[in-house]
């Protein structure tokens, strides 16, 4: 399924409300090259080589994903309605190769004409290409004030949160379920869209798995003491315990292939590593709405 809108109504047990639009997006649905359609514009408006392109280089889940060069042309933007109240969750998966830069921001309109481009926070990775696998999140009212600094896996996948109270116009962030920023938003109290662009020539980053609904305030973690993992090094069975029921498991190796998912649905579920060859794993454990990824020997 390519993307999913649901308006106003209930769904099991969650309700959103009237002025909420739902994206679910995994990129599969898109003829591979530009995408300019639905919720995916571009810096000017107009479909050309601003545009995100769906490709089939990289990809979380499926085969696609949206991909930003290093051309310094690409200035995709994610549409998100221009919200000026309620609490909003954005969310999408993100690989950056190692050494490579990556840059995106929140815009306080969808039309960046009509705003003349009016950014909330600017989101770095390896900026200025002096640190790898560090990231930076930076205040555009200042832009030489750095509000926070984080690690990120180079050559994995990994999901980036922001859950934004437009109200208070403040942001919670996160990196596969750890919090590396909660403070200011910087918007104004609107929020437009989201600003993929190619900052410079060693730019390069793939994005998949776009999800935007409203929120409740905060951000879901799992709670201290209640998640570990072994035996590490593992043999054969890795045991995930937990204390509330595991949605999903996600194994990548070193390269950010996957090589084993589950959805097992149980507590303190076991993972079967017996078929994989001796290295460094990534697992990937997903329980509602948090998710936490540890480096596994076998």
């Amino acid at each position: 399924m390519k993307k999913i809108y649901l308006l106003a109504f209930a769904i099991g047990a969650f309700t959103f409300s009237a002025n909420a639009q739902i994206i679910n997006d995994d990129m599969e649905g898109y003829t591979p090259g530009p995408v300019h359609e639905d919720h995916w514009s571009s810096w000017s408006g107009a479909a050309g080589p601003e545009d995100i392109v769906a490709t089939t280089d990289q990809a979380f889940s499926g085969s696609q994903s949206g991909y930003i060069s290093d051309n310094g042309v690409q200035d995709a933007m994610l549409l998100l309605g221009n919200q000026n109240s309620g609490t909003y969750e954005v969310s999408w998966y993100m690989y950056v190769p190692g050494g490579k830069t990556g840059y995106y921001n929140f815009q306080e309109d969808e039309d960046t004409g009509a705003s003349g481009g009016i950014w909330a926070i600017n989101v770095h990775f390896n900026l200025d290409n002096l640190a790898p696998g560090t990231g930076y999140v930076v205040d555009d009212a200042n832009p030489a004030n750095i509000v926070a600094t984080f690690s990120y896996p180079e050559n994995f996948w990994f999901q980036i949160k922001h859950v934004i109270d437009v109200d208070a116009d403040t942001v919670v962030m996160s990196i596969d379920g750890t919090e590396i920023y909660n403070g200011p938003f910087y918007s104004g109290g609107n929020l437009g869209g989201v600003d993929f662009f190619s900052i410079d020539a060693n730019n390069q980053y793939y994005v998949d798995d776009v999800l935007y609904k409203t929120a409740t305030a905060g951000v879901e973690d799992f709670a201290a003491g209640s998640f570990s993992v072994y035996p590490n090094p593992v043999k054969d069975l890795l045991t995930i315990s937990t204390k509330t029921a595991v949605d999903n498991v996600t194994v990548y190796d070193v390269l950010g292939k996957v090589v084993l998912s589950q959805q097992p649905g149980v507590i303190s579920p076991k993972v079967d590593m017996s078929g994989l060859a001796s290295g460094a794993y990534m697992v990937q454990v997903t329980i509602g709405n948090a998710t936490k990824t540890v480096k596994v020997l076998k």
